[in-house]
């Protein structure tokens, strides 16, 4: 078909375009040939008309179809050509965020300047061992290619990595040398691939440096041979160096930096190491600030340091040459501070004892003076005499600047030459794989001699590069056996000519140094006189003379002449280099070495870049005549020379491409230039790679991809049953011209277009086909409404009819209601008319005959009231005639009474002079009233002594008067006596009366008490009701916070018991996460110990040479009998005698057992202690956040707070009791002695969960009772607490007793105020104690937390060391905790063990003597003896019918039973032919013998030998499925026979009374039980391993290649990637062959009689292996993201479930892991448009993370023209929506991760004296007992 048919309407095309370079238009109408113009639609929605050439007349480029957009491979588009590349790169950078693309042979990479999490392990595993054209495009795959072909075609490889400054070269470069150390190893244990990998932070601190494009430029070349031995694993590594620029050491642009290595050191200045370089801040030194940015965001260049000393001291640099590297740095940055100073204009000095000088002289140990000297003056010498002259200020700056770009130089190549010393391996290199980094081709605004140089190099390798690709196309053609025609592509030899060729610009250069007067402007006339009118490449520009432009394969470039000569001859003063051979400083005439031998052609341009060239690790010696010689070589000579080298080396391997592109020039993260991007296309050689193949034939299918493709262009009769005869009848139908294809043995060759033609033809065919569907369905729908509407009239009609007649029924039914309503209605009406004129007329009658009533009543009432008045007025005037006689009698009582009233009175007064009523009136009174009372009871005792005297008196003178009247002198003595006794009387009177005095104002006193003490009892009575009202409230407030304590108790419940459930998983978890990491440990413990077997068997067969005649004997037992033995086996001389007589050269034998479970016990006390400091850790924030909200609460909330304190003083004791519990748990597990104690799942873990059960219910219960005491306590404490202050308290208190009445009122304050104090001492007494415990927790804490520190600081400490010394001192340092761990535990076990013998030796002795006593006869039994057979009573049976279910052999036949029973045993005759698990039944009934005769020896010996001879046969068989599982079978129904027949009551519920005879009596085998635990863990695993690699193969091409439903899918061009495969076609997988492989799996395990659980966790291992390989080449390959990829898929999985359904596994947990590919699946095919799509896609999709997800989407690849593409709207929705969701950011599955395996307890039913030995097993020196 002509290429003008395909310019019809609506045809797609691409047109020029200033901006966007290229534009897409769509062809309004057809062209035909001889049209002018195309009338063209833009997408933008304009219309535009497209002048065509006139002279070329050629028409825009086609586009592709859209269904070819986004390829992984650019060759397998139809349409070849520059726009269509550059959309197809732009579509997956910023479509799909896809960085990689092949193009053919070339791998092109968009720099991202975002890290993008595609670089992980998991990828590497992933891409490991794949074909290139499988995968998507990465870095990986062309790192595995080449290392394949390096292994399958035994040459060399090269990985060629280019691209402009930032593009991402070294990242490539080193991410390819990552994918080697990863896959390959190293041969050795030195750790060759890290050390690989540590020269990149080296190489990059002392090459690399910010630029304005990129961050991290490398300012040199380097092409690193990795080399590989014979097995292709990593053995050494070699480097060469290329055009090192070493003009930036002295000069920065603007916005860029120096070297990173002096940033480093200036930022490590205050290290104390580093303080005698008397560094400081960068911006301090002339040579790192000059470009204004010292600084790079997101880098410390101080932790850069430290990474940078670390590969140092990796790479075996010792730390005296680091510090001499760091100093001659140093001194390079203070030699670019020395100053000069003009004398005149042709002379200059240094001041005197200048400071940066003084420091570089003394840091290079050279002498000032010296220095000085030189560094202004030269030396010139002449045939005849030499010379010393001063030079100026700007000479003698530049011979600085010089001097320093050389010192620089020289120490770059010393530090290459030592990291290739380190890297060097004295083994014998076999291959290698080369990886060049090297800078792209350079245009600028000045293009000078390094940009030369570097276009020079970048011609030779696109010269390499064009005749590599030319070569491929021919092998491909000439394989497929089709006609060769000459392609025409530009071939850059004459350019390259142009330069290196005899009188080439190279040449001319150098001659012009040699000229004494040469300059720039003679060597431009030079150039134009030779080349110009004469080279058609070399062209002189109009405006210069000091100008040339040279033609290169990508672009013109003009070269400015000014500086060639200089930067070619690279001059630096001999005076100064001879001033610094003569340092002190051993490091510094090193670095000079190479200039006296002249080895080195590595020299470099004063302002450019150094070439270098590999350098040995011993310098060669050199003539003494060719010194000088070789040290005036130029450095185009030089350059010219390395690359030579270079071109040679890569010419002699395999090469593979890398383009890295940088998109643009911001370094925005996913922003795409076209104009930058079509540049660097252009450049890199991608175009020319594209033109060659396009003007060939580019598409290519084999004839089964295109049978598939285009089957529907095809009619029934076309299709034959050769597949290449029916595409060749095809296709000669289909395109004329058989110029536009070819036949090859094996694919159809296609001419640029012909694909889209076909796709055209397709597409076109499934339209008319869609349309013809179309038609059809919508002629069915059509009719069906039609129907739809018939039925619909006819039932309307139904229906309106229907309603008329019930709308006319209705009519007459109204209307006959009507007459009756009228009927009705009008009776109502009369009706109505009587009732009221009725009801008006009884109303009339009422009203009169209620007035003529009342009248008559009123009447009656006035008389009645008449009557009463007449009544009450007689009653009136007698009661008033009463009255008056009354009171004149009573106004005559009253007067005779007052009389008599006040005689009363006057008597009453008289009494009142008394002192004794005056006493009975005033008791009572205050202390003053009591003390006159006091003084008035004295006086009155006076007063009556007085009267008695004086009645005495008078008594005796009356009776002497009357007796002896006549004796008047005693008379009148008696009568002076009486006067002076009526003085004292008078006295007395006056005291009387003052007295009174006293009294009156004692009344009014008390008065005044009354009257305060009735204030005062109104004031309490108030208090009182007050505090009763406060009482009222106290209790509401009590009642709120009883409810509220009861509320937040059940929250507290609810939360508990959420905890609970939390932390009950949580445990759950961590136990199968150890369960998983000890399952790990055991399989690194088996593959050290098979390598420590096969080491020891080499040694053997080194050193145990056989003699001739000498018969070796079996060492199967002997050799490894010492793996697994009791503890009870160490040498004790007192319990076992018999050892004392083995010969000295056996030494104790380690117990592994005992090691293993010491190891498992020390990580679970490791995990414990863990735990409880997480859980201290947890209960102290939670103590410190109470406090704070204690502290931020108002003081008003006081009750509250008091709760808030007493419930973390109760969580702090819980917390307390819950410690002492887990360290009374741990303790008593650490004293148990029994392995499976501490195994997981073991009775340990199960017993740790029901304390804390019941711990946490206890705490539960507790805490509601504490709480709610203590409430109430406080709500008490609170409802007492006095209002005013102390003082009040106790002035009321004090009057409160003063008041009688008010007595109980005071007493029960009293009381209560006791009560308080009472309750608060308890209160802080409790307090203190539980401060206390609080104190002693914080204590405890810290302790946890130094010992943290110090184990996060020695964790510090490791990670700061090189990786090979880390890994030595974590495990230095695990060793000694182990050990010591280890020593208690074994000192432990020691004790027990030495108690255990004293009591075996006990219950021996027991034995012995009932033995003697019921049998007579009897030996004695030691434990080093073997006990006679004939002579053994026990063994003698009762009946002969009556086994006991133990089988008896010799010892001496141990051997042969192990040999014939496990070494040489054949499983699958014992799977068909016996029962299940027979080895097992019959070790065990061995066992029992050896167990019922007491034999400890022979029990140690048999399981020992039982247990090697299993390892042995799976070391020998493997990797065979069939084997594996019978050992695992047999292995685990041993131990179920050991646990049932133990005799421990858990493991015997299930068994018979029979059986339970059958118990062990004399041995526990418990820590056996663990031994053959860890050895099935051992075998589930090696199972695990080996069916992974039987199902691997099969599961990609079963589960994604193959089609299960044929014609669903049909398959897309697969460009140049798919025809390079590194193997051939080995085969396809199904479907089937993986269903039919899971029935052989599940067969075979079942005829081994393996437990249904451990079968159904082997069958969920399977389908994870299944799921995880195929998701992850799924998420890996974008040709396998469609619509109906998902169908296949999904059909598959359907299948897979179908048989678990088959097999009743569907309970196994095994569809669960299919769940991820599920819903991957499932989001291929739901919709993915609107925001609903989203929600729903995010909430299906819960087992993919957001990382698979996002990348599904960025993969969806339409099939057909019909599909559509995920628009970039709709993934930024699904990320914006699944950005709160925590997931792993791994991209990937885990596909080698095995889920941790259990061995649940399966007794068995079967009798063991049922079970008979068959003869086909060889073990008749065995008897049944």
């Amino acid at each position: 078909m002509a290429a003008s048919e395909l310019y019809t309407k609506f045809a797609r095309v691409w047109i020029p375009d200033p901006e966007e370079v290229w534009k897409s238009a769509e062809l309004l109408k057809d062209y035909k040939p001889g049209d002018k113009v195309l009338l063209l639609h833009l997408e933008e929605g304009k219309d535009l008309e497209y002048r065509l050439d006139p002279k070329t007349k050629e028409l825009p480029h086609l586009r592709n179809p859209d269904i070819l957009v986004g390829e992984n491979d650019l060759t397998a588009l139809s349409y070849l050509h520059e726009p269509a590349v550059l959309h197809n790169l732009r579509v997956r950078f910023i479509d799909s965020k896809l960085i990689y693309t092949y193009c053919g042979i070339v791998l092109v990479a968009i720099n991202p300047y975002e890290q993008l999490p595609i670089y992980g392990e998991d990828i590497i595993n992933a891409y490991s061992g794949q074909n290139m054209g499988d995968m998507d495009p990465h870095i990986f795959a062309v790192a595995e290619e080449a290392y394949k072909q390096m292994a399958r075609d035994e040459r060399n490889q090269s990985i060629i990595v280019s691209g402009e400054s930032g593009a991402g070269k070294t990242v490539s470069a080193k991410y390819a040398m990552r994918y080697f150390a990863t896959v390959s190893g190293s041969a050795s244990d030195a750790n060759v691939e890290e050390k690989v990998l540590a020269s990149n932070p080296i190489m990059e601190s002392i090459g690399n440096a910010k630029t304005t494009r990129n961050d991290n430029s490398s300012r040199f070349g380097k092409y690193i041979e990795i080399g590989f031995d014979k097995r292709y694993r990593i053995i050494g590594a070699n480097m060469r160096t290329y055009l090192l620029e070493k003009s930036r050491v002295v000069f920065q642009a603007e916005e860029e930096r120096n070297y990173h290595i002096f940033y480093q050191l200036c930022a490590s200045a205050q290290l104390p190491e580093f303080k005698m370089l008397r560094l400081g801040n960068a911006n301090s030194f002339h040579y790192t600030k000059q470009g204004g940015s010292p600084v790079i965001e997101g880098v410390d260049d101080a932790k850069e340091m430290a990474h940078t000393r670390q590969a140092c001291s990796l790479l075996g640099i010792s730390e005296s040459y680091q510090m001499g590297i760091f100093r001659i740095l140093a001194g390079i940055l203070h030699l670019g501070n020395v100053a000069f100073t003009s004398r005149d204009s042709d002379s200059c000095t240094i001041p005197s004892k200048h400071e940066p000088l003084s420091i570089f002289c003394d840091l290079m140990g050279v002498d000032y003076e010296e220095m000085c000297h030189w560094l202004c003056h030269r030396k010139l010498a002449t045939a005849t005499e030499t010379y010393i002259k001063p030079i100026s200020k700007l000479q003698a700056t530049n011979a600085r600047d010089a001097l320093a770009k050389h010192i620089y130089a020289k120490l770059f190549n010393w530090i290459v030459d030592h990291v290739n010393q380190a890297l060097h391996s004295a083994v014998k290199q076999h291959s290698f794989i080369g990886v060049l980094d090297i800078y792209g081709f350079e245009t600028f605004e000045i293009n000078s001699f390094e940009q030369f140089c570097i276009n020079y190099a970048n011609e030779k390798l696109q010269q390499q590069f064009n005749m590599h690709v030319f070569k491929l196309e021919q092998e491909e053609y000439m394989k497929e056996q089709i006609p060769w025609t000459l392609i025409d592509f530009y071939d850059n030899q004459p350019c390259i000519n142009l330069i290196e060729s005899k009188l080439g610009i190279l040449d001319l250069l150098d001659e012009e140094c040699k000229m004494p007067k040469g300059t720039d402007d003679t060597w431009a006339q030079k150039l134009y006189n030779t080349h110009l009118n004469k080279c058609a490449l070399f062209e002189k520009p109009r405006l210069s003379n000091k100008a040339f432009i040279i033609q290169h394969f990508a672009d013109k470039v003009e070269y400015q002449c000014e500086g060639f000569l200089e930067k070619n001859k690279d001059t630096v003063f001999e005076e100064q280099i001879k001033v610094l051979k003569s340092s002190k400083f051993k490091m510094l005439p090193e670095l000079f070495q190479d200039d006296e031998k002249a080895i080195s052609p590595t020299s470099a341009t004063s302002s450019g870049r150094t070439p270098l060239t590999r350098i040995p690790s011993k310098a060669t010696k050199g003539r003494p005549g060719q010194t000088a010689k070789e040290h005036k070589k130029t450095v185009g000579h030089q350059f010219r020379n390395s690359l030579h080298l270079l071109m040679e080396t890569l010419n002699a391997t395999t090469p593979h491409y890398v383009r890295c592109i940088k998109p643009n020039d911001f370094k925005f993260p996913f922003t795409f230039d076209e104009k930058r991007a079509v540049q660097q296309l252009r450049a890199c050689g991608v175009l020319e790679t594209i033109r060659i193949s396009a003007a060939g034939f580019p598409s290519r299918w084999t004839y089964q991809e295109f049978f598939s493709r285009y089957r529907v262009l095809m009619k029934q009769k076309d299709v034959l049953g050769d597949r290449k005869q029916t595409c060749k009848n095809v296709l000669e139908k289909l395109i004329l011209d058989k110029d536009k294809y070819q036949f090859g043995k094996t694919k159809i060759f296609f001419r640029a277009g012909q694909v889209a033609y076909l796709e055209k033809l397709r597409a076109d065919k499934l339209r008319a086909a869609c349309i013809r569907i179309q038609k059809t369905i919508r002629g069915w729908l059509l009719r069906k409404k039609y129907l739809r509407m018939r039925k619909a009239a006819i039932t309307v009609q139904r229906y309106v009819r229907g309603y008329q007649a019930r709308c006319y029924a209705k009519f007459l039914r109204r209307t006959k209601a009507a007459v009756i309503i009228q009927k009705y209605w009008r009776m109502y009406v009369v009706h109505k008319k009587y009732k009221i004129k009725r009801a008006a007329t009884i109303v009339l009658q009422s009203y009169l005959r209620g007035y003529l009533a009342r009248n008559r009543y009123h009447k009656i009432l006035r008389e009645h009231k008449a009557v009463i008045i007449q009544k009450w007025v007689r009653g009136w005037l007698a009661r008033t005639h009463y009255k008056k006689s009354m009171h004149a009698i009573i106004y005559l009582q009253c007067c005779f009474r007052r009389m008599m009233a006040k005689r009363e009175l006057k008597k009453l007064k008289i009494e009142a002079r008394s002192v004794e009523r005056y006493k009975k009136l005033h008791i009572g009174m205050e202390n003053k009233i009591m003390q006159l009372q006091r003084k008035v009871d004295e006086q009155n005792k006076d007063y009556k002594c007085l009267m008695e005297k004086l009645t005495n008196l008078e008594g005796v003178y009356n009776s002497e008067t009357e007796k002896l009247r006549s004796d008047l002198e005693r008379l009148q003595l008696s009568e002076e006596e009486a006067k002076v006794a009526t003085g004292r009387v008078l006295s007395l009177q006056e005291e009387i009366a003052k007295l009174r005095k006293d009294l009156e104002q004692t009344q009014s006193e008390k008065k005044t008490i009354e009257e305060r003490a009735d204030r005062y009892k109104q004031e309490t009575e108030q208090l009182v009701s007050n505090l009763k009202e406060e009482n009222t409230l106290l209790k509401q407030e009590k009642e709120t916070l009883n409810h509220l304590i009861v509320e937040q108790a059940k929250e507290m419940t609810e939360t508990m018991e959420k905890k609970l459930v939390e932390e009950t998983k949580q445990l759950e978890l961590e136990l199968n996460d150890e369960r998983l990491r000890y399952q790990n440990l055991l399989n690194e413990f088996s593959r050290l110990e098979e390598r420590y077997d096969d080491l020891k068997e080499e040694m053997t067969l080194m050193v145990n040479v056989p003699k001739p005649g000498h018969k070796r004997t079996d060492s199967t037992h002997s050799s490894n009998e010492s793996e697994y033995t009791f503890s009870s086996e160490i040498a004790d001389t007192e319990d076992i005698p018999s050892r004392t007589e083995e010969p000295s050269e056996k030494k104790v034998p380690l117990d592994m057992s005992l090691f293993l479970k010491l190891q498992k016990r020390v990580t679970e006390l490791e995990q414990e202690k863990q735990v409880m400091q997480d859980e201290l850790d947890r209960k102290e924030e939670q103590m410190l956040r109470s406090k704070a909200k204690e502290e931020e609460r108002p003081q008003i909330r006081g009750a509250e707070l008091e709760y808030e304190s007493l419930k973390r003083q109760e969580l702090e004791s819980e917390n307390k009791k819950l410690k002492n519990e887990l360290n009374e748990l741990r303790k008593a597990l650490s004293e148990k002695s029994a392995p499976e104690v501490t195994a997981p799942g073991a009775p340990a873990y199960r017993v740790l969960m029901e304390q804390l059960t019941s711990v946490s219910e206890e705490l539960d219960v507790r805490k509601e009772e504490v709480l709610i005491l203590r409430s109430q306590l406080v709500s008490q404490k609170e409802a007492i607490q006095p209002k005013n202050t102390m003082t009040d308290s106790t002035i009321l208190l004090e009057d409160v007793q003063k008041m009688k009445d008010k007595g109980e009122i005071a007493q029960a304050y009293i009381g209560l105020k006791e009560t308080n104090r009472l309750l608060e001492s308890q209160l802080q007494s409790q307090k203190r104690s539980h401060e206390n415990e609080a104190e002693a927790l914080r204590g405890e804490i810290q302790s946890l937390k130094e010992e943290n520190n110090r184990q996060q600081q020695l964790l510090a400490q490791n990670l700061q060391l090189p990786p090979e010394a880390r890994i030595e001192a974590s495990l230095q340092h695990e060793i000694t905790r182990l050990t010591n761990e280890n020593l208690d535990l074994m000192e432990q076990l020691e004790k027990q063990d030495k108690t255990v013998r004293k009591l075996k030796k006990q219950l021996k002795v027991f034995a012995k003597k009932i033995g003697e006593l019921e049998v007579g006869q009897m030996e004695n039994i030691s434990p080093g003896q073997i006990i006679d057979e004939p002579i053994r009573p026990v063994n003698i049976p009762r009946k002969e019918k009556d086994f006991q279910g133990m089988l008896e052999y010799k010892k001496e036949d141990e051997q042969k039973l192990v040999k014939n029973l496990i070494l040489e045993l054949k499983p699958r005759g014992v799977a068909v032919n016996l029962i299940p698990g027979l080895p097992a039944y019959i070790l065990f009934m061995c066992v029992r013998h050896a167990d019922y005769l007491n034999d400890d020896q022979k029990v140690r010996s048999l399981l020992t030998s039982t247990i090697n001879s299993i390892k042995k046969v799976l070391k020998k068989r493997g990797d065979d499925f069939e084997t594996v599982s019978f050992w695992l079978s047999n292995t685990c129904r041993f131990l179920h026979c050991l646990k049932q027949y133990s005799g421990e009551e858990g493991f015997m519920k299930h068994n018979t009374s029979r059986q339970n005879e059958h118990c062990l009596t004399n041995f526990d085998l418990a820590e056996y039980r663990q031994v053959l635990s860890d050895l099935a863990i051992q075998i589930y695993q090696q199972l695990v391993r080996v069916l992974e690699n039987i199902l691997q193969p099969m599961i990609v091409s079963g589960m994604l290649e193959h089609e299960t439903i044929q014609g669903v899918s049909g398959v897309k061009p697969t460009g140049l990637r798919k025809r390079t495969s590194s193997i051939a076609d080995e085969g396809t997988y199904t479907l089937d062959s993986i269903l039919r492989q899971l029935n052989s799996f599940h067969s075979v395990m079942c005829q081994h009689g393996m437990d249904p659980e451990l079968i159904k966790q082997v069958v969920k291992q399977m389908f994870y292996i299944v799921g995880a390989i195929t998701l992850n080449n799924l998420l890996l390959r974008k040709d396998m993201c469609s619509w109906s990829k998902g169908m296949q898929i999904r059909y598959n999985v359907s299948q897979l479930e179908e048989w678990l359904r088959d097999k009743n596994l569907m309970n196994s947990g095994a569809k669960e892991t299919l769940e991820p590919l599920i819903q991957a699946a499932q989001l291929l095919q739901v919709k993915k448009k609107t925001d609903d799509d989203a929600e729903a896609i995010c909430s299906m999709c819960n087992a993919l993370t957001t990382a698979q997800i996002v990348k599904v989407l960025n993969l969806y690849t339409p099939v057909n023209e019909f599909e559509e593409r995920v628009s970039v709207s709709f993934i930024r929705t699904i990320q914006m929506r699944l950005r709160d969701r925590k997931d792993s950011p791994q991209l990937l599955m885990d596909a080698k991760h095995i889920f941790p395996v259990t061995f649940p307890f399966n007794p068995s039913s079967l009798a063991l004296e049922t079970i008979q030995i068959p003869a086909s097993l060889g073990l008749g020196f065995i008897s049944r007992v």
